[in-house]
């Protein structure tokens, strides 16, 4: 079990705090056993602050000691290869054994966004060729290749492709690498994707065996009515936020809208959700699990107020009885 983070930034607080949260969040779940924590890139996005990814994972790995710290991903095609690899090579070098880099080919933004960049649309074409560049920047140094990443080149960060489409789970199956589904938000292609990544897996020698991580979101509370009021509140919010730009809608708007076909939408984009108390999340983790043919979940939550998250992941782990947390055993 792993924590996605966006750094949610929420108006009644702050982007500082939003980034202290992520801290103090960090650091309880290494207390926990989670895994990894991961952030995410994107820009140009109101309620999220993890734009500048490497420079939050430092700040994060600083203030954590043993658990994994990574990208989640970084949006490839808006970067050179060559800074990636110094940026995570940089990174590993301070935090020797503890730093992943996650991989995707989306944007991470709107159109205005990838002008600002200076990028293009079809720069995510050339994805794979960048990925294979990466890898070379952080393999073992090469003498025929011109260019050294310094840090970077020996490091070995280890790679993950991100996605939710065939695209990357074929990818990361050629490159034998482990892959990572986006399922929290954009579930469609999930058991195709997934079935084709190990179906057509190639091994390597770093990864011998395929390895699946799927995204799941959670609202887990002290009790059933209260996880369901914080699901409720979470959809209403995504409506709000898909809603044009310049259109604003209340609460009540939103709830209008999720009563309609429309509604529905919405709630397939998240229908891989955790949503219960203790007693009944094991059961629920164990069948997404099954579903995903996954051998790790890595958990995003879109709670109503910083307490709230904190709380799920608390109340996760101890459902799971995760390592650092004694709890409801995961076969109830």
């Amino acid at each position: 079990m792993s924590v996605l983070d966006l750094a949610t930034v929420r108006p009644e607080e702050g982007i500082r705090a939003a980034f202290e949260a992520s801290v103090e969040l960090a650091q309880a779940a290494e207390r926990w056993g989670y895994t990894r924590y991961w952030f995410a890139e994107h820009h140009n996005m109101a309620t999220i602050a993890s734009s500048a990814t490497s420079v939050l994972i430092t700040h994060i790995a600083e203030h954590t000691s043993t658990i994994r710290v990574g990208a989640g991903g970084i949006m490839l095609p808006n970067h050179s290869p060559l800074v990636i690899a110094e940026q995570f090579g940089t990174l590993e070098t301070l935090f020797p054994g503890r730093i992943d880099l996650g991989l995707g080919r989306a944007p991470g933004g709107d159109m205005a966004m990838l002008r600002s960049l200076r990028r293009r649309p079809e720069d995510s074409d050339r994805f794979p060729q960048d990925v294979a560049e990466l890898q070379l920047l952080l393999g073992p140094p090469d003498p025929e290749h011109a260019v050294r990443a310094v840090p970077g080149t020996g490091t070995e960060v280890p790679l993950f492709i991100l996605g939710s489409s065939l695209f990357g789970a074929q990818l990361a199956a050629r490159l034998g690498l482990p892959y990572a589904f986006a399922s929290h938000f954009a579930p469609a292609a999930l058991t195709e994707a997934v079935s084709t990544y190990r179906r057509e897996y190639v091994p390597s020698p770093q990864h011998p065996e395929p390895y699946v991580i799927a995204g799941v979101n959670a609202f887990v509370a002290d009790t059933e009515d209260e996880a369901a009021q914080w699901h409720q509140a979470a959809l209403r919010q995504m409506v709000i936020r898909l809603a044009r730009r310049g259109v604003e809608l209340s609460e009540a708007d939103a709830d209008a809208i999720l009563a309609t076909p429309h509604g529905d939408q919405v709630r397939q984009m998240a229908r891989h959700t955790l949503v219960g108390s203790p007693s009944s999340i094991p059961a629920q983790a164990a069948q997404f699990a099954r579903h995903a043919q996954a051998d790790e979940l890595i958990v995003a939550s879109n709670a109503p107020s910083t307490q709230a998250r904190y709380r799920t992941y608390d109340l996760l782990a101890q459902a799971l009885d995760l390592p650092g947390r004694g709890g409801i055993p995961a076969s109830a």
